[in-house]
């Protein structure tokens, strides 16, 4: 599994657990959303930081490839490519 899928879903579980711990407080609707999701953001701040940073490893990982194939590309489509060949 993706470190973008086991992150997003433990931050929609932590959420969702929020909205169960405090559905039985019978609070506003709208304050019981703002509460659990400021409250699972900041569990999910400490508890979820190993995934985090998979995550922001593989998103760094992607964007160093394609930086990497543009530079290929521009090199190619500016013909520096072709006379090394030569």
């Amino acid at each position: 599994m993706s470190p973008f899928t086991k992150f997003t879903l433990a931050r929609v579980g932590l959420f969702v657990a929020f909205l169960a711990a405090l559905y039985p407080f019978g609070l506003d609707a709208l304050l019981t959303l703002v509460i659990a999701a400021v409250g699972s953001s900041v569990v999910a701040f400490f508890i979820l930081r190993r995934w985090r940073d998979q995550f922001a490893e593989q998103l760094s990982a992607h964007s160093q490839k394609r930086i990497a194939d543009k530079e290929r590309l521009r090199a190619a489509l500016a013909g520096e490519d072709s006379e090394s060949a030569s």
